[in-house]
């Protein structure tokens, strides 16, 4: 029996759809670049999967094409997308719990006694979906409550690089089951079900959603554009993406819109033990601004 020939048409097409080591190497130092996130080459097989799915949105031939429409061009709208496929965001509510038993038992006591007004400022550097971000307001609405404190108030602010992310965090819809860990109490104080008994979900109540606020903002950017200083900064599981150099520079500006005094946090993974700021260690991963 005769072996039948390959089908040229659907080879040429499936090869053409496939990220090559030389693309593969145009793409990952772009993004390293101009957004600090390393690719290393275990991660070739899941960006060619992910962005797979925007050469189809834009009926792209081949990841040439995709290539040529993104390189060496202002950030576009198609490198957002891009950058929102290939981001992590991995992240949960109550993440690396001892930084939030800190604030209860260290930061918050001391910041509240502070006889000053004004609100208490905190920045989420690296917000992903919201997790951290309404983790920390609860973490504060507790405290305030506890202390009867309804004379202070307090605004976080969240950013991350990824729209989708963002969106996900200013909606601050999650199914039920992202909030496995979290006690009933704060369940019924903080979050609302869905009337539709068919939806596993919940949302952030309102009350907390109005304590946040969000935009996009690119660690890598030479000077981070915000108008406020921090009490507390959080840029936790991020770092672990940038090499050594992009580190330093990124620790560098987050600590110039930290006040003096002021903590950040970082990833349970991450040291700063090489990095020359004005930083010293309070506890693993805890580091305090010299006042």
């Amino acid at each position: 029996m005769p072996v039948p020939k390959p089908n040229t048409a659907i080879t040429h097409t499936l090869s053409r759809k496939m990220l090559n080591p030389e693309q593969f190497i145009q793409l990952s130092e772009f993004i390293t670049t101009n957004y600090g996130i390393k690719l290393p080459e275990h991660k070739k097989v899941m960006v060619e999967g992910r962005l797979q799915k925007r050469l189809k949105e834009l009926q792209l031939e081949s990841f040439a094409e995709y290539i040529d429409l993104v390189l060496g061009h202002e950030e576009t709208e198609e490198v957002v997308h891009m950058i929102n496929a290939v981001s992590t965001n991995k992240t949960d509510f109550f993440r690396e719990s001892a930084h939030f038993d800190f604030m209860n038992e260290v930061l918050l006591p001391s910041l509240f006694a502070e006889k000053r007004a004004g609100d208490i400022k905190i920045w989420s550097s690296a917000a992903s979906t919201g997790e951290e971000i309404y983790t920390i307001a609860m973490v504060m609405e507790e405290f305030m409550k506890k202390h009867k404190l309804t004379h202070r108030s307090y605004r976080i602010l969240g950013t991350d690089i990824s729209v989708d992310a963002l969106h996900t965090a200013i909606n601050g819809v999650y199914n039920i089951a992202r909030l496995i860990n979290m006690s009933q109490q704060l369940k019924k104080e903080y979050f609302l079900k869905s009337k539709d008994l068919n939806k596993p979900i919940v949302r952030v109540k309102p009350e907390l959603r109005a304590k946040t606020a969000f935009g996009r903002l690119n660690l890598m950017d030479e000077e981070y554009k915000l108008e406020d200083t921090y009490d507390i900064i959080f840029c936790r599981n991020v770092l672990i993406y940038f090499d050594r150099e992009n580190q330093d520079k990124v620790i560098s500006r987050l600590v110039k819109k930290l006040k003096p005094g002021g903590y950040l946090f970082v990833g349970h993974s991450e040291s700063l033990f090489r990095t020359a700021t004005n930083l010293k260690l309070v506890k693993p991963t805890i580091y305090q601004k010299a006042l």
